[in-house]
């Protein structure tokens, strides 16, 4: 998560919110406690520019 956030422009803090609100623009699993990013999903964010998840706003996955 939190370089997955860093990546994407936005704070650790910042990405834990989107995934609890279900709005991180990547496809992330959650086992237990623990959140991980799908890295495929990441890839193709970031080298797209568009997030995966439906609901999440493009400027949300705008590479810094």
């Amino acid at each position: 998560m939190e370089d997955a956030s860093k990546a994407l422009g936005f704070s650790r803090a910042k990405g834990y919110d989107l995934v609890r609100h279900g709005e991180f623009p990547c496809r992330v699993i959650r086992i237990g406690r623990k959140t991980r990013v799908v890295t495929a999903s990441l890839l193709r964010v970031l080298d797209s520019g568009e997030p995966e998840y439906s609901g999440a706003r493009a400027e949300h996955c705008a590479p810094s």
